[in-house]
């Protein structure tokens, strides 16, 4: 699978089953879904499902899916997998396939996806993929798993999660400019020409680097607190690279194509 994601949560396995499991929940943590909705199905046949993503405000891609999971047997490790593709032509994803799983600690669940997917629009769309659209798609992934950490472990939902990751980079952006319009209002770096605005820009350029390098606030969601590679696994050289694959489960292969 080409995109990895990885993260503990300290929660009991029937209440991360849940919040992932089911449409209405699972929508509300991962920022890579507006809406998700179980189609009939007849009994004993795997779950079909469609997603949609508000692209912009005018804007909704959608697409459909199958999904199945199982449990693994005495050690109490679950799988789930699924199919998904999208026929809409402004959709970069056309098909592709993932997983999760959900392995028993003694603290919570290892919680773990693998997914890859193929991109339509030939070239254009290989290269938009691989540096802009992969990247992006990875941090999302990352994102919305500590944001369904932060749920299950301290009971932050999904909207107050975002709530705050907006307000604190709101603060960071605003903080930037304010310190050098104070610093230029002050004199701080003389009074005559470009020697008025130097020191005060080199300040604020410093201050961004730090803001940028400062890790959100512990109750934030932050999607470098989740490992992007396979433990074991080097990490891949660029940033739309896929990972090493890693096995996905043999429940994938019972799945049709949506």
């Amino acid at each position: 699978m080409g995109l990895y994601v990885e993260t503990r949560v300290r929660t009991d396995m029937e209440t991360l089953w849940a919040r992932t499991q089911d449409p209405a929940q699972h929508q509300r943590w991962d920022l890579r879904f507006t809406e998700i909705d179980c189609l009939p199905r007849p009994a004993g046949e795997p779950q079909r499902f469609r997603y949609a993503v508000r692209v912009l405000p005018f804007l909704t891609v959608s697409g459909t899916g199958v999904s199945a999971g199982e449990s693994g047997g005495a050690d109490g490790r679950r799988v789930s997998v699924l199919r998904f593709a999208s026929p809409h032509p402004l959709s970069l994803l056309e098909e592709g396939s993932g997983y999760w799983r959900y392995v028993p600690t003694p603290d919570g669940v290892r919680f773990l996806t693998g997914y890859d997917y193929r991109p339509r629009w030939g070239r254009l769309g290989a290269v938009a993929d691989r540096w802009v659209f992969r990247p992006l798609m990875g941090w999302a992934t990352a994102w919305s798993f500590d944001r369904l950490r932060l749920w299950c472990e301290h009971g932050v939902s999904p909207a107050r999660s975002l709530a705050k990751a907006v307000g604190e980079l709101t603060a960071r952006l605003i903080a930037v400019p304010a310190v050098f319009a104070a610093l230029t209002a002050s004199g701080t770096g003389g009074a005559d020409g470009a020697a008025s605005w130097a020191l005060p820009a080199v300040v604020a350029f410093a201050l961004a680097g730090l803001l940028l390098l400062l890790p959100p606030l512990p109750r934030t969601p932050a999607a470098r607190r989740c490992l992007r590679t396979p433990p074991g696994r080097p990490t891949a050289s660029a940033p739309g690279a896929s990972v090493p694959d890693v096995p996905a489960p043999a429940l994938l292969a019972t799945l049709e194509r949506p």
